[in-house]
């Protein structure tokens, strides 16, 4: 049964954990729509930012944004597609329809379907859900993940972020994206080895102690890491930004841009991290 949300509320412990199983479901059925398209091809266009968005993007978010007003009405959904259109309120989604539309196009399967009820400036429950590898992430008060059997999460385990192991930390490190800064960042840190990994997945793989550090100084938006940011943290790994402290989402005047920002495993490495103040090309 689908929890109730006051408007105003921040939901108990009990309540996010039932709402990260519903968005978990949410986000698995919108996996199902991406499987279409991407084992059937799909059209795809640039938008002005010069990101791709696909019919794959569009039909999930109508999906997800149907799913989400039925089961919590009145909650508004900040979506990636048209996130323009909707405000924050005290709770509000943020919702990646398709996280990864660049390796989606691919056909490398390392994509997401991402989203997040935040309370105030920071998530409360949340999912992940990679459709192709048949995984799916979900954090109330507590982390989980499931297998995706016939579209639908299965039985959820519980899942911890692992400290940093003797041999050093396994770098996630993006196919697609890559910044000076990044590097700068991984030189000083106790890096053993390297793994080749797209979008959110990152998130879900530090959360199962699957790696030990993300590091994106490039630009991302608030959609892009919501999710995976509350995942990680009641895995008991965290994000931070460049003060080192974790980010604030609902950043509206800001166009939801995150700055800089290293996800950990292990959170007593983060005060090894060291991030510009700014996403390059910005100031």
């Amino acid at each position: 049964m689908t929890p109730t949300l006051a408007l105003n509320a921040v939901p108990h412990p009990p309540e996010r954990d039932a709402i990260a199983l519903r968005l978990a479901g949410i986000a698995a059925a919108a996996g199902v729509i991406l499987r279409q398209y991407e084992l059937g091809g799909c059209r795809h266009h640039l938008k002005p930012d010069g990101s791709p968005t696909s019919q794959a993007d569009l039909a999930a978010e109508a999906q997800i944004v149907a799913d989400l007003t039925r089961d919590f009405p009145g909650i508004p959904v900040i979506a990636e597609e048209t996130a323009a259109e909707v405000a924050p309120a005290a709770l509000f989604f943020l919702v990646d329809p398709l996280d990864g539309t660049k390796d989606f196009l691919k056909g490398t399967g390392e994509y997401t379907v991402n989203i997040a009820l935040v309370a105030g400036e920071r998530p409360v429950a949340a999912a992940l859900a990679a459709p192709a590898f048949g995984r799916v992430w979900a954090a109330g008060a507590g982390a989980a993940e499931a297998p995706i059997v016939a579209g639908r999460p299965g039985a959820f385990r519980a899942v911890a972020a692992r400290t940093t192991p003797d041999e050093g930390m396994t770098a996630l490190v993006s196919r697609s994206h890559g910044e000076a800064a990044d590097e700068a960042c991984l030189a000083g840190l106790p890096i053993g080895s390297r793994r080749g990994v797209s979008s959110a997945l990152k998130f879900g793989l530090l959360a199962c102690g699957e790696g030990d550090v993300y590091v994106r100084c490039g630009p991302t938006m608030e959609w892009d890491t919501a999710a995976g940011d509350h995942i990680l943290t009641q895995a008991g790994g965290c994000l931070i930004g460049p003060d080192g402290r974790a980010f604030g989402y609902g950043r509206r005047p800001g166009q939801y841009r995150n700055g800089p920002f290293a996800a950990f495993g292990d959170p007593s490495q983060a005060v090894r991290a060291v991030l510009p103040a700014t996403s390059p090309g910005r100031s």
